[in-house]
């Protein structure tokens, strides 16, 4: 029988003179049915995992004793897919709820330390020729590098004054934008802005923007819907399509930008802290927004595990914010609709 363990200081358990840990729960001990079904991964994607990341959750300091790289990981896990502090949880692997969330602390900024080692675009011409070849074998789209859109993540109010994170629906939000490949791989993540902005303005003033305006991916655009400006690096539907051409190049654009849609329930699906099931997420917006890119860096990492990015049953993310057009916007940028234009002519006439 378990001895109950009295927390009155987290660090206590955290880390330790010497290293000594607490293995309160071993791996070998457990099925892979019961890891999947409490933690939802696997046992080799874990030991990976604790590979990665034990560096950082191993620091020493002049306490007594520290809870193991393993230990603080699966109690990561254990609250980006269930969305809780569950006491069960806490129980299974024989840590109080104080540490646990001290752990999950510990696991997220070492994943977001880790984000552009997994999220990014590729670097060589080939890859990015390789994202054009298989965005147009989906759907006959040409030059698309990526499919871009946001998604709200519903987080507690930081203050009584503070109305910048309320979204349309009146809820307090981060409005993340994303970018994934036709495979569901998240290319670009920026989670820290705050619910009350559009999708056209978050997009506006993130660095994915700037350095699509500069040039760094040239012949190359990305997808989004009409909640976006038309860009000469981004194309969006026709809001009225009139000719066959116009109807057939928004068939393509829905069939594209279907990807990102399915990223997103697949990512509410594995990490349930995101999709409002258990509540807000109950952190400042700067923790919220780490938690939120940590659980994108395991997205990656589990595709690169060769996961499913589909597998996972698919239950709808937290209502967004319904979505606004700015069609009436578009021909102000007439370079941005000649590119649309001559797709029409060349690829959908």
């Amino acid at each position: 029988m378990a001895i109950p363990i009295t927390v009155l200081d987290c660090d206590l358990l955290l880390y330790g003179r010497g290293h000594r840990t607490l293995d309160r729960f071993k791996l070998g001990d457990v099925t892979d049915e019961y890891l999947m079904s409490m933690y939802g991964f696997p046992r080799q994607f874990i030991y990976y995992l604790v590979e990665l990341l034990g560096a950082s959750l191993s620091r020493p300091t002049q306490r007594s004793r520290a809870i193991s790289p393993e230990t603080q990981i699966l109690a990561a896990l254990g609250f980006y897919t269930s969305g809780s502090f569950q006491t069960r949880m806490g129980d299974a692997i024989g840590i109080s709820q104080a540490s646990m969330s001290r752990c999950v602390a510990n696991v997220t900024e070492a994943l977001v330390e880790r984000a552009s080692q997994f999220i990014h675009f590729p670097a060589d011409e080939a890859s990015m020729q390789a994202l054009k070849d298989e965005f147009y074998g989906l759907a006959g789209m040409p030059g698309v590098v990526g499919v871009v859109d946001c998604i709200h993540v519903a987080i507690k109010a930081p203050n009584a004054e503070d109305l910048s994170y309320v979204n349309r629906k009146g809820l307090h939000s981060l409005n993340c934008l994303m970018v994934c490949d036709i495979r569901g791989a998240l290319l670009t993540v920026e989670t820290s802005w705050p619910g009350s902005l559009q999708d056209c303005a978050v997009l506006q003033q993130s660095s994915l923007s700037t350095q699509f305006e500069a040039g760094m991916h040239k012949d190359s655009w990305l997808l989004g819907d009409s909640s976006f400006f038309l860009r000469t690096w981004l194309m969006t539907p026709f809001h009225m399509p009139e000719t066959p051409a116009e109807y057939g190049y928004n068939r393509a654009h829905a069939a594209t930008h279907s990807v990102i849609e399915k990223t997103f329930r697949t990512l509410c699906s594995r990490f349930r802290c995101l999709d409002g099931s258990k509540g807000a997420l109950q952190y400042s917006p700067e923790k919220s927004s780490h938690i939120i890119l940590a659980c994108c860096v395991l997205h990656n990492i589990s595709l690169e595990h060769g996961m499913d990015v589909w597998s996972s049953p698919m239950t709808g993310p937290m209502e967004q914010p319904p979505e606004e057009e700015y069609e009436h916007m578009e021909s102000l940028d007439l370079e941005a609709d000649r590119i649309r234009q001559e797709l029409l002519l060349t690829h959908f006439s």
